[in-house]
């Protein structure tokens, strides 16, 4: 089995910000993502928050990243890790993926979120059918069309900024009677014109082959009524990888996040966390931050 100092777990903007930290102090280095490094920041049509860039892409700025990344450290795409077992001696972790096995002296998880559903009824019927959450992905096919985007944070009013600058017509709707989102959002949303039903939620979403109409509730008043759209776009949360960590004996708070102290060090010795995983703000620069505690401190308790 190869050996590694570091194995990171995840290419996200966590991860690859540890990989590019890791690569540059000399550790022999290793980054593993299911997937295509950036998961779901991929999906992120444009950052305005990010230091450097007045504006950019999630895809444009991860492929920035993974160049970097991948200069000092290995990283392997498409391979999904199956466990972790904890070892007796220097190379404390056996890593299993579905290709291979690794052995490392530390194990960083960047493992990141999947997309919160609705759960309201026709939602997985429809998911693929006019159903989305992914405006990046899916937001050209809705053209001039008629769509709702749900939820009330960033994302949300950010992807239905998005959306409405590609020519659909976006309704907002959000279960509170305010967004979360940020105030300047709010005021692009009010600007752009981009209409918005408060205290309601998505009860249904109904059509035959395609989403052709939602059943929308009150949340005062316990009123249902249909609103006849071509698409649904969901934003309402993410909820956090933490299967492996669990595997390992991490603790994690009453959330499903990582409980990870000033060092991104978790309960467990010698295993990190950092990203959407762990308890805080879910935003790009502060996964990248805590990348670069977390091979920090890994490179100091190794050394």
């Amino acid at each position: 089995m190869e050996k590694y100092d570091i194995i990171i777990i995840g290419a996200g903007p966590g991860g690859l910000t540890a990989a590019i930290y890791a690569g540059r102090q000399g550790t022999k280095n290793l980054i593993i993502d299911r997937d295509l490094a950036g998961g779901i920041g991929r999906e992120v049509p444009e950052m305005e928050n990010y230091p450097g860039f007045e504006n950019i892409s999630g895809l444009e700025l991860i492929e920035k990243m993974k160049v970097q990344a991948t200069k000092n450290t290995e990283l392997h795409e498409m391979e999904n890790v199956l466990e972790i077992t904890k070892n007796d001696d220097e190379y404390r972790f056996t890593v299993k993926t579905d290709k291979a096995e690794y052995l490392s002296k530390t194990v960083i998880l960047a493992t990141g979120s999947s997309h919160r559903h609705l759960n309201a009824k026709g939602e997985d019927v429809f998911a693929g059918k006019g159903v989305s959450y992914c405006a990046t992905c899916d937001g050209f096919f809705f053209q001039g069309r008629d769509i709702i985007m749900v939820g009330g944070g960033n994302s949300a009013l950010q992807e239905a900024l998005y959306l409405n600058n590609l020519g659909a017509n976006v309704t907002l709707i959000h279960r509170r009677d305010e967004f979360r989102a940020q105030k300047h959002l709010q005021n692009q949303i009010k600007e752009a014109g981009i209409k918005t039903i408060l205290n309601a939620t998505v009860e249904e979403i109904k059509g035959e082959m395609l989403v052709e109409s939602v059943t929308l509730k009150d949340t005062k008043t316990g009123e249902l009524t249909d609103l006849p759209i071509n698409g649904v776009f969901i934003s309402v949360g993410y909820i956090p990888h933490t299967e492996l960590a669990q595997q390992l004996g991490v603790e994690l708070d009453e959330s499903g996040h990582i409980i990870i102290d000033k060092n991104q060090k978790t309960n467990v010795d010698y295993v990190y966390a950092i990203g959407d995983v762990c308890i805080g703000l879910k935003q790009w620069v502060v996964a990248c931050g805590e990348g670069a505690v977390a091979a920090t401190s890994a490179y100091h308790d190794i050394s």
